[in-house]
């Protein structure tokens, strides 16, 4: 089984009702996953969700009525959107705390997640 929190591909969330969400960062929680999107820490109120369930599966994943899945060639608009991210972290690579794991860390731990 792939360990979907040690991958470093890009990795798309999809919702039941169609919705898609890139993953920029993803964390273990007791009730499920806790992903980020792009751009997280430099959003008002960081942008991160819990996933509530367990994980299945060995890619794409299920978490209860979520799919996890690797980012695709066909996903035009999610790539593009990635692709931007990627240029803007090389952009502020000397400024940005994305790449401070550790600081990350602390600013989920300090979030709220409804149980």
């Amino acid at each position: 089984m792939a360990d979907l929190y040690t991958l470093t591909t890009p990795l798309l969330v999809r919702y039941p009702d169609g919705e898609q969400r890139l993953i920029a960062d993803k964390y273990m929680h007791p009730h499920g996953m806790i992903y980020a999107e792009p751009y997280w820490l430099e959003s008002e109120s960081p942008r991160a969700y819990l996933i509530k369930g367990t994980i299945k599966g060995e890619g794409p994943w299920k978490i209860g009525d979520v799919i996890v899945r690797l980012l695709s060639c066909g996903d035009t608009e999610e790539a593009m959107q990635w692709a931007n991210w990627q240029q803007h972290l090389m952009s502020v690579y000397e400024s940005h705390r994305y790449g401070d794991e550790s600081f990350k860390k602390s600013i989920i731990d300090k979030m709220s997640f409804a149980d």
